[in-house]
């Protein structure tokens, strides 16, 4: 089974993995080979909507989910709180009712959130030195 962008270009041997090196310009990527791929789940995740707004913020620091909704323009209370519960099960953030306020709700980044985050922001500063390039190349579509 091949898994999409994790196993690089056919032909690409990398010392250390289970990489094949027959590999033919003919492979198939499968519906399953798609399905299984953890960097297809996390594009999925971060490419929604809201997610990375969400992750932005909570980048600064613990915030309320009344803050949040606040902060981000558009969003539905409804769809903060689905981002919200699909970002803490999935692990990227935590969730906490601090015991001096029982009626307000915490969210913050967890370790894996937070590199995440290093992540969504190399690939922000990739996306900005390459914006020219991007442009011209869909204008010219």
């Amino acid at each position: 089974m091949h898994r999409l962008i994790l196993d690089g270009p056919p032909g690409l041997e990398k010392e250390g993995t289970s990489m094949s090196t027959d590999r033919t310009a003919g492979t198939v990527v499968t519906a399953a080979d798609y399905e299984t791929c953890p960097v297809t789940r996390v594009l999925r995740r971060v490419g929604d909507k809201w997610t990375p707004a969400v992750i932005r913020l909570l980048a600064a620091g613990v915030h309320g989910f009344n803050e949040l909704d606040r902060s981000i323009e558009g969003i539905s209370r409804r769809m903060l709180t689905r981002t919200l519960r699909t970002l803490e099960d999935e692990g990227f953030v935590s969730r906490r009712t601090p015991a001096a306020k029982a009626m307000r709700v915490e969210y913050a980044l967890t370790e894996l959130g937070e590199s995440l985050r290093e992540q969504l922001f190399a690939l922000g500063r990739w996306a900005e030195a390459h914006d020219t390039a991007l442009r011209a190349a869909r204008d010219k579509g």
